[in-house]
């Protein structure tokens, strides 16, 4: 249903992202050449999930965010690819902090944003911040994007 572009058949507003996500990675993932069907879907994933890495998350929190939305929205591709960055960053110092922060987004996620003072400061106690907390929601909604196209492509 979905093509497997290349920089040569994808839509011209596609092609710069692509390039650089190549360089990037060595190759053209295919939920990448798959989601260039929509340049503006492409363009706004690849900005969010930068813009993810650069919050006051510490990469082991980013990951856990990552994982819990791809393993919620059951992307499979999604999973193995942050299982992998997460095994890669060695294990953490405070695993009950990853924890939280798991913990922390499924609420995020089950009540649409409205989780109750008291999650909030649970998550708080585990050294999270309210910029933490908003920078959950944003990790939550790039990954949304990317698990949700990658499923609706059959990305595998």
């Amino acid at each position: 249903m979905f093509t497997d572009h290349t920089v040569e058949t994808a839509p011209d507003a596609s092609r710069r992202p692509m390039e650089k996500v190549t360089a990037a990675w060595g190759h053209l993932p295919q939920a990448v050449a798959r989601m260039a069907e929509s340049p503006h879907a492409l363009d706004g994933f690849l900005r969010m999930s930068a813009l993810f890495e650069t919050t006051t998350l510490d990469p082991h929190s980013r990951e856990t965010v990552i994982l819990t939305v791809a393993e919620r929205n059951q992307c499979h591709l999604c999973v193995e690819l942050h299982e992998r960055k997460l095994t890669g960053l060695g294990p953490a110092e405070k695993p009950e902090r990853l924890e939280a922060v798991r913990r922390f987004t499924h609420q995020v996620l089950a009540a649409s944003g409205a989780v109750s003072d008291a999650q909030l400061e649970r998550f708080f106690a585990h050294g999270y911040t309210r910029q933490n907390a908003l920078e959950v929601v944003l990790g939550i909604g790039a990954y949304t994007l990317s698990t949700l196209a990658n499923r609706l492509t059959r990305s595998v």
